[in-house]
């Protein structure tokens, strides 16, 4: 079921969303919300909603059983050790200790 509401755009940009469009979604005075075109389209989501959907999205991309927070941990400690061999390795070549 759709559901319509007939508003005007004041002079400063600014629509009023009734509260019965404000209540199902749980948009609060203060919350940050998601704007986006499409077409003629204009459609406001709630971050938490789109925060959802990507997440969702990107779920299907780790495997079972996978920290994709340990592989980012690991990924950057081998990083960081990378970093300090280049510079370890630019110190002895200039003659300069890492102290």
């Amino acid at each position: 079921m759709t559901n319509t509401f007939r508003a005007k755009i004041g002079d400063d940009g600014r629509v009023v969303i009734p509260a019965t469009f404000r209540k199902q979604p749980g948009f609060h005075p203060g919350d940050t919300v998601v704007i986006e075109q499409d077409g003629d389209a204009v459609k406001i989501s709630s971050y938490a909603q789109v925060l959802k959907e990507v997440q969702e999205h990107f779920r299907q991309y780790v495997k079972p059983g996978q920290s994709v927070v340990d592989e980012l941990i690991a990924e950057r400690r081998a990083e960081a050790a990378q970093e300090e061999a280049e510079l370890a390795e630019w110190l002895a070549r200039h003659g300069r200790s890492g102290a």
